[in-house]
């Protein structure tokens, strides 16, 4: 078959706090990917254009997601707009948890997702959000933060902040900063020292207060950029602030709540006493249409 004669593949374009996906179903896993194909879709002015790419597959279709399909029926194959591929995605579980509600294929309530970061618990809210956005808030249980004790030095313009290690499945350096415009355009990757505590790379947030409780942050995400929203990110600050802030909810056994304030919106993050991170937003699917058959070339 031609590519001409190739059908044309469906597709859908949804964000969570601004972070966007291009959003590929493929429940039989019979969609060939690459690292070409993929950037290519994410490209803003030659592709449709989002951070990232989410592909939706069954679990059991999938050899990555294969051993989880008992736990997850739906396992969110996740690329970065880079073409790399990434461990997990806060803001694209969400977008993910959304376009199944949107398709019929879950309703609001509990639904479990699987991700190379593990199986996710998602909630849908069936009220509206306050966002306004088309069905309630999503509130994922991103799992438990992993603080390693090697930290690094993160530098920017001739400034430089010691930054806080923190694993949300996938790495991420915690500066807290005097002024978010010090953190330069984040166009390329703030350097770090030293560079084998993240060997494979790191997601760098930059963080000011605003008020108790209340962070504001901007994000560099590994292969991607500047977003305008990192979920995993926002819980990584959450939790990085409140240890700063003296804070353990397994030492004092009281949940600890921060709001994050990021460029395309608010979360709610909540680190709950047994470790388990919580994190509360919107999601919106906002286009649906079809890739060009020649896009999905990978030469």
């Amino acid at each position: 078959m031609t590519i001409s004669e190739t059908p044309p593949i469906t597709f859908l374009k949804g964000h969570g706090t601004e972070n966007d996906f291009v959003i590929v179903p493929d429940p039989d896993n019979v969609i060939e990917l690459s690292a070409s194909v993929v950037a290519r879709l994410c490209d803003r002015r030659a592709g449709i254009g989002g951070d990232g790419l989410l592909r939706v597959v069954r679990s059991a279709a999938h050899p990555e997601a294969r051993s989880r399909a008992g736990d997850a029926e739906w396992f969110m194959d996740y690329w970065n707009a880079d073409g790399s591929i990434a461990e997990m995605c806060g803001n694209g579980v969400r977008v993910f948890a959304r376009y199944l509600q949107h398709a019929g294929l879950a309703d609001a309530g509990d639904l479990a997702v699987a991700t190379r970061g593990g199986v996710k618990r998602v909630h849908i809210d069936k009220a509206v959000s306050d966002s306004g956005s088309a069905g309630g808030d999503i509130t994922v249980s991103m799992g438990r933060a992993v603080l390693p004790e090697e930290g690094v030095t993160v530098s920017v313009g001739g400034r430089s902040w010691p930054a806080r290690n923190v694993n949300m499945g996938n790495p991420h350096a915690v500066a807290f900063v005097e002024d978010l415009d010090h953190a330069g355009d984040l166009l390329s990757v703030p350097p770090f020292s030293p560079p084998e505590v993240y060997p494979e790379g790191v997601n760098v947030e930059f963080v000011v207060d605003r008020g108790p409780r209340h962070v504001a942050m901007r994000v560099h995400e590994r292969g991607s950029g500047e977003t305008r929203s990192c979920g995993t990110g926002a819980c990584a600050v959450a939790v990085a602030a409140a240890r700063r802030d003296g804070a353990d909810p397994a030492v004092t056994g009281t949940p600890v709540t921060y709001t994050v304030d990021l460029p395309g919106g608010r979360l709610v993050i909540t680190e709950h006493p047994d470790g388990e991170v919580e994190m509360t937003g919107p999601a919106v699917i906002v286009a649906e249409g079809r890739i060009d058959p020649g896009l999905m070339n990978p030469a």
